[in-house]
């Protein structure tokens, strides 16, 4: 069943701090490592639970890579400063998947292969150790669109940890104050779709709502109680599954009739945005029951 109305968590003293910043870089050396430690407290017991385990591995490797990696090197200050002034995202994906980000794919694959892992997965490893460096960028693009004709799911997963890790790293070295809106819903570092969104804790932040972006895990700030996909403010409603935490809710949009969740981070200073999108995929199924589409992107979500 869904719980429809107004959220419970924190809607009083929304905005307490009266100019939260509009964008939060990624801080990559302990991004990663935070995701898997969250995923590897999810995994116990969870009807998802070898998956979950899986993506523990899989973002422990993400993390683990880094040190060995190249410097991570934008596009030149020029280049960025004309997309910005067109509306455009800084980073753009050729410059994720450039050779830089192919040599952090082979890294990551020669991490995972001392991790246990699903016979699909191993062999999706296999098959992308031999994508050459003028491959990447199709395959990249390809992953991320809506339909990839030539990779798998299990592909597309490894394919994408590998271009999150070189986006952070990427959009780690941006200039936060310099980013700017792009459109309802979409990263303003890479132009990608949110992943989730989460009421956060932080200073200077406190119940401010913030996305976080599904490829370079890039913060922006959106008003509460607002359609992060199509920026209606009437007909907002939250939704849990019944008998379960209401750490995550559903916010749906009458309007779009789309729905992205909402972490209550101030509530439960443990929660991970995607890891818990992942774990509270019931909360997908109820959602498409009621006839709900969902917004946004999880890119360990794929196929829902």
């Amino acid at each position: 069943m869904s719980d429809t109305g107004a959220a419970k968590g924190g809607l009083t003293n929304i905005g307490e701090e009266a100019k939260p910043p509009f964008a939060v870089l990624p801080d990559p050396s302990s991004l990663f490592l935070k995701r898997s430690q969250r995923f590897a407290e999810l995994a116990p017991g969870h009807d998802l639970e070898p998956y979950l385990a899986f993506l523990a591995h899989l973002t422990k490797a993400q993390h683990d890579i880094q040190s060995g990696l190249h410097e991570a090197t934008l596009a030149p200050a020029s280049e960025m400063a004309q997309a910005l002034d067109h509306g455009m995202p800084p980073l753009r994906l050729e410059t994720v998947s450039g050779r830089a980000g192919w040599e952090t794919l082979q890294a990551l694959l020669k991490a995972l292969a001392a991790v246990e892992m699903p016979a699909q997965a191993r062999a999706a490893a296999e098959a992308l150790a031999s994508v050459s460096p003028d491959m990447l960028g199709a395959l990249a693009a390809e992953a991320l669109g809506p339909v990839a004709s030539s990779l798998d799911a299990a592909q597309r997963t490894l394919l994408i940890a590998a271009l999150q890790v070189e986006a952070s790293r990427l959009a780690a070295k941006l200039d936060a104050e310099a980013l700017k809106p792009i459109a309802d819903g979409v990263c303003p570092t890479c132009g990608q779709p949110a992943a989730a969104s989460a009421v956060v804790g932080w200073r200077n932040a406190h119940n401010a709502r913030f996305c976080v972006c599904s490829l370079c895990s890039t913060h922006w700030n959106v008003v509460r109680v607002k359609c992060v996909l199509c920026g209606e403010t009437g007909g907002i409603t939250y939704h849990t599954v019944e008998g379960q935490s209401d750490a995550v809710k559903a916010e749906t949009c009458a309007k779009c009739q789309h729905y992205l969740k909402i972490a209550y981070q101030v509530d439960h200073p443990g929660l991970e945005e995607l890891a818990d999108d992942v774990a509270t995929l019931a909360l997908d199924l109820l959602m498409r029951e009621e006839g709900w589409t969902r917004g946004g992107r999880n890119l360990f979500l794929l196929g829902y």
